[in-house]
């Protein structure tokens, strides 16, 4: 079991800010691992047993870095709200550096876990959206009808057919959800 705020959640944040640094350092390609625990202060072995490898922990990395900062703004009504939100989110997904946490997050999670927990930090984030429309008395959709229609959509034209994402995109698929 893993202690909240223990050695291990230490461990981490010095690996991770330890990566982050060494990034804007050294640039991407000259990462290892043992740059990575000489820098973090651990031993390699300590890295390996935690991430298998690089790529585990650049996508472990990537995560956490696509994690939100802060909740939703509050622009007063539900489609004001998701505008706003969506035009963001297509913002830093689609930007150099949003496409590389996307890839990173995705090629080191054999499991699916990564794809998960950024999954959920966008549905946490519309839950958000969702709830203050609600608490306004203004009709919503659920959780996964915006994922269905904004957010898969935006993510696979980020994907696979980068060309053209502007705040109009995400704009034009919220209207068409609440239309």
């Amino acid at each position: 079991m893993v202690r909240p705020g223990g050695r291990s959640a230490r461990v981490q944040h010095a690996v991770h800010t330890a990566v982050r640094e060494l990034e804007a350092e050294v640039g991407r390609d000259a990462l290892t691992v043992p740059l990575v625990a000489a820098r973090a202060g651990v031993t390699p072995s300590t890295i390996y047993r935690r991430w298998r490898d690089l790529q585990q922990l650049l996508s472990d990395v990537a995560v956490e870095r696509l994690r939100p900062d802060a909740a939703p703004e509050d622009r007063g009504d539900l489609a004001s709200d998701l505008e706003a939100w969506a035009e963001q989110f297509l913002d830093e997904m689609a930007s150099p550096p949003g496409r590389a946490y996307i890839r990173d997050a995705l090629l080191g999670d054999p499991d699916g876990s990564n794809a998960g927990q950024c999954s959920a930090y966008a549905a946490e984030q519309v839950g958000v959206v969702l709830a203050r429309a609600a608490e306004r008395g203004e009709k919503a959709p659920d959780v996964e009808s915006v994922i269905d229609h904004v957010i898969a959509p935006m993510m696979y034209r980020i994907l696979f057919r980068p060309g053209r994402l502007d705040a109009s995109y995400a704009r034009r698929l919220v209207a068409d959800l609440l239309a």
